[in-house]
């Protein structure tokens, strides 16, 4: 995609949030506010006194409710006039209990168990008397049984599945009601205080200022497996210009994926956790047949409760129902992740799964949820709070639909949303909005247009994306690169800026002119991109041409990932930096994508360099050594080129005028391949390359997971060693992790070669069996990476007088070679999470140590944000 892939910009939707309810106010829809009455307390078994996990809290005849936790806690705070509370669990009689609005009371509920549901129980005494063991378990015997049956129970066991899907995603500002009133930005605005829900979490006010809901149709065939998705209708709060609301959606949609307790290997927030059914199961979790109860329909079930081996492992922490007629499906799942386990950012994590009984016997899930608490610590009052609901009706099953109707897109939209009114989304919602909710959408859509906000939005995407409005279809950036350093330029002063959606969303216009003190040039680019599609030209699938024209500098063999060259923190860098280029390159191509992921590019270049600093392109001359060759002052190239990708089950973060890649287990495969035209442009080179790279994270549960990068490519022709692939060398202190980071500039050449890169992350897997360490949530890195190549004979400038000299020092001993005699390699051990986002790296180079101006070991940092 076409993009300067700013690293900050995938942050942003990190703080976003956080300044838009800080930043400006707005006078909301009134509520009226009734005085606070808070309920908390515990509940037990009647009979046995044991806490019980799950329990449903709620006010009757309102949507305001909660769950019972791990040691059967629970606590609403509402302004609404209460007069009772319900209590409500399977096996167990519904409670209600009378209780005084506007004052603050704690209940001890006692639930008898239900005689008309109930027919047997069996009490296992409790598990810290006696030591835990599989052998002889019935619970783990259970476990196993359902195990085995997943095949059959998981949806695509059928050969046609149908549904309707009701989905409310929605993020809320948290802290006390206290420090919300107090703050120094909120405090007069009073929807803040008017619009406040304090009956979710415990002693904290929630404050929505994101919701988005979508109804479609789910359709899914067997043979050949398809899915596809019919969106009927969507409803999300607008932020406007500044923020990106399809961003902000891919971002949820990628924290709250779909939890299926069928997988091995849950995906939550970036992480994996392994599932209490996962076939390996019984080896890190325990397990406890609690009881067994009989619904009124004859249904026969069990409670199973779990917990994880190790605290600190990624898992979960619940109980779960299980079907006994011998389809041991998942009735329900009421789990969390253990107090232990260490996810950045994340203080809370709860999930709640219920199913529904087909006809046939056989149940599916009939309502999801997923609510998480996030904070920069545990004991931190300010976070956010984030929770993803969705439900399931009009399930069927074995209904084939035409085989047109499973073809085409993936995704499909039946008509625009904004003619769909509230009298519709009242009528399709699965469940119905809270008050707070309701007034959440008229809260953000006044927001946006408030001066303050407006004021306070500009120069936070200044401070995080780094560019700043100049007026409304005009932005000032990256202000990052104004001002840099190098041997060549000296002091670099850059200015520059793009076009915003507001100018147009099919043509965007990018330009920067930057001037160099010490070699007294002024360098250019102008760029524009236009879309051939009706949409913008960042939104997928993207089918657009672009033009540009660059005059700049560069150094050969370096390639940056989201970072711009000119950064100012890349201006410093180790060892010998004075090997660069003066380029001049007019380029045009054309990027053609398609809903199932393919895309290819096609381009034409015209490319001038010169070189610069200490580097000469000087010819081998006469091989007698008699010919005192003079230094050519450019090489000129035209090269025509096409680039095949295809990254099935893609995903990524859509910007406005960025897309940030998300790792997941599918792989990416990227063919290039390109041929110099000689005597076109000016062109003097003819030749042919072609390259192919292949990228995929595996997951490994438990212990992390692995990126794996491979790469081949050859080049065809007669070439100097400009042309030859220069490998991808690092002498800055960043931590590049598709470059060789302890590889000087131009070190190494090759026509043809061959390359891996692996970056093991294993998630705290070490460090969190550490017991000092695992408070830290450290996170342990390895990596490794090779390559290997070569030059034939006819590249080889002792060989051919035509070609050019390899650079050398000034007393002259070579500075780049090959790659013949055995491979580079280089190894990192790394800490990562330090301050939640920065890892460090100790670096070793394994070979080749005996080149002049080398490292064989160095320390290198990078930003890195995980959860």
């Amino acid at each position: 995609m076409y993009s300067d892939r700013n690293m900050y910009s995938v942050y942003l939707y990190r703080l976003i949030c956080f300044m838009l309810l800080m930043a400006a106010g707005v006078q909301a829809t009134p509520v009226m506010a009734q005085g606070l009455t808070t309920i908390k307390g515990t509940v037990k078994d009647a009979a046995t006194n044991e806490a019980l996990i799950g329990v449903s809290v709620f006010i009757p005849g309102t949507s305001t409710g909660t769950s019972t936790d791990y040691e059967g806690n629970f606590q609403i705070r509402t302004n609404q006039i209460v007069n009772k509370i319900q209590f409500s669990y399977l096996g167990y009689q519904t409670a209600s209990m009378a209780v005084t609005p506007g004052q603050e009371q704690t209940l001890h509920v006692k639930l008898q168990t239900d005689a008309k549901v109930l027919n047997e129980v069996v009490v296992v005494g409790k598990k810290r008397k006696v030591k835990y063991s599989n052998k002889d378990n019935p619970a783990v015997d259970l476990i196993r049984l359902i195990v085995d049956n997943k095949a059959r129970n998981r949806p695509e066991s059928y050969d046609y599945v149908q549904y309707e899907q009701y989905e409310k995603t929605q993020m809320s500002l948290v802290n006390t009601p206290e420090k919300l009133k107090r703050n120094l930005l909120l405090r007069k605005y009073d929807f803040i205080t008017n619009n406040i829900d304090t009956t979710v979490l415990t002693g904290r006010a929630v404050l929505p200022f994101f919701i988005q809901e979508e109804l479609t149709e789910q359709y899914y065939r067997k043979s050949p497996q398809t899915r596809k998705t019919v969106v009927k209708a969507e409803k999300k709060v607008d932020f406007g210009e500044f923020v990106d609301n399809q961003g902000i959606m891919a971002y949820m949609q990628h924290m709250y994926q779909d939890v299926d307790i069928y997988d091995n290997n849950i995906t939550i927030l970036t992480n994996q956790f392994l599932s209490p059914i996962a076939d390996m199961a019984p080896t890190f979790y325990k397990f406890y047949l609690k009881d067994t109860v009989r619904t009124d329909e004859g249904q026969q079930l069990a409670r199973l409760q779990f917990e994880p081996r190790n605290p600190a492992a990624f898992m979960f922490t619940g109980s779960m129902y299980v079907t006994l007629d011998g389809t041991y499906a998942v009735q329900s799942v009421d789990m969390e992740v253990s107090k232990g386990v260490s996810i950045n950012w994340v203080r809370d994590l709860k999930i709640k799964l219920d199913f529904e009984k087909n006809p046939d016997g056989r149940y599916h899930l009939s309502k999801s949820g997923l609510k998480a608490d996030f904070g920069l610590t545990q004991n931190s009052d300010m976070g956010f709070y984030g929770e993803r609901v969705v439900s399931f009706r009009d399930y069927k099953v074995n209904e084939a639909q035409p085989a047109s109707h499973y073809e085409g897109e993936a995704v499909v939209r039946t008509q625009p949303t904004s003619v769909l009114g509230e009298d519709f989304w009242q009528a399709s919602r699965h469940d119905s909005l809270s008050a707070v909710e309701v007034n959440t959408y008229t809260n953000i859509d006044s927001l946006v247009n408030m001066k303050s906000f407006r004021r306070t939005m500009d120069w936070g995407t200044a401070l995080i994306a780094g560019y700043k409005r100049a007026g409304s279809k005009i932005e000032i950036g990256p202000i990052n690169t104004f001002y840099s350093f190098n041997p060549v330029e000296g002091f670099r002063l850059r200015f520059g800026g793009r076009t915003t959606n507001n100018f147009s969303k099919k043509v965007m216009l990018e330009t920067y002119t930057a001037y160099g003190f010490k070699d007294e040039q002024w360098k250019y680019y102008l760029g524009g991109t236009y879309s051939l599609t009706d949409r913008s030209i960042w939104e997928f699938p993207v089918r657009a041409i672009r033009v540009s024209y660059q005059k700049d500098t560069n150094i050969p063999g370096q390639e940056l990932q989201f970072v711009q060259e000119d950064n100012f923190l890349l201006s410093f860098k180790r060892g010998e930096n004075d090997k660069w280029l003066y380029n001049e390159t007019y380029n045009i191509d054309y990027l053609r994508e398609f809903e199932n992921h393919m895309s290819y590019r096609i381009g034409f270049r015209n490319w001038r360099q010169a070189p610069a600093g200490s580097l000469q392109y000087i010819p081998v001359g006469d091989a007698t050594g008699e010919d005192e060759s003079q230094p050519l002052q450019q090489l000129t190239t035209t090269e025509a080129s096409i680039e095949l990708r295809w990254a099935p089950n893609e995903q990524f973060l859509q910007g406005k005028i960025y897309r940030t890649p998300v790792a997941n287990r599918h792989p990416v495969f990227t063919l290039r391949a390109a041929a110099g035209i000689k005597g076109t442009f000016g062109g003097q080179f003819e030749y042919q390359k072609v390259a192919l790279n292949v990228s995929k994270r595996f997951y490994l549960s438990q212990l992390g997971y692995s990126d794996v990068v491979t790469e081949g490519g050859y080049i065809f022709g007669q070439v100097p060693f400009p042309l030859l692939s220069i490998h991808r060398a690092n002498q800055s202190y960043s931590y590049q992790l598709q470059s060789y980071n302890l590889m000087n500039f131009l070190e190494f050449v090759s026509d043809q070669y061959a390359s891996v890169h692996i970056d093991h992350g294993f998630n705290g897997f070490i460090f969190n069996k550490l017991p000092l360490i695992k408070k830290t949530k450290l996170r342990e890195f390895v990596t490794f990476k090779a390559l290997y190549g070569k030059v034939r004979e006819e590249n080889m400038p002792h060989e051919n007088p035509d070609l050019l000299r390899f650079p050398t020092d000034a007393n002259g001993l070579p500075l780049t070679y090959t790659l013949e005699s055995k491979p580079y390699m280089e190894a990192s051990v790394g800490i990562g999470n330090i301050f939640n986002f920065f890892r460090i790296d100790v670096v070793k180079r394994l070979t080749y140590l005996d080149h002049p101006n080398v490292s064989d070991i160095g320390i290198r940092g990078r930003f890195k944000f995980d959860f």
